[in-house]
């Protein structure tokens, strides 16, 4: 006879309070994976636009540009990927058998230092196009 687990509804939203660092480094590097991906699509899209003439190229770059919903996603963009290389360095220790005992503070670490470079790039991204 086999035996059934009650894991709860997905709804239930304590469970989520049971995850590790482990378990979310996980789930943000799936997640920022999946963004990346999605990101190569939409940046080979507009690459198209090149082959019609150069001119529809910039126009197309200097339309998204002006908008201020892509400048705000260029800075989620660097913070994505940014995110998915420190957890990916952070990955690559433990593959290697370094840091096993700290890595929950490494994922802490490229939390902290994903933030820090998200918003060094405000003025960049927000304040650059003015």
């Amino acid at each position: 006879m086999s035996q059934s687990y009650d894991r709860g509804l997905i709804e239930d939203f304590g469970r989520w309070q049971e995850f590790s660092a482990g378990m979310w480094a996980w789930i943000f590097h799936k997640f920022t994976g999946w963004v990346l991906i999605g990101y190569l699509f939409t940046h080979v899209a507009v690459l198209s636009t090149a082959t019609v003439d150069g001119a529809t190229y910039t126009q197309t770059l200097q339309g998204l540009e002006s908008l201020l919903i892509v400048r705000f996603l260029e800075v989620g963009l660097l913070a994505v990927a940014a995110f998915h290389i420190l957890n990916g360095i952070r990955l690559l220790f433990v593959d290697l058998g370094v840091g096993l005992e700290a890595q929950d503070k490494a994922f802490y670490a490229a939390l902290i230092g994903t933030a820090a470079i998200a918003v060094a790039s405000i003025p960049t991204f927000l304040l650059g196009a003015f």
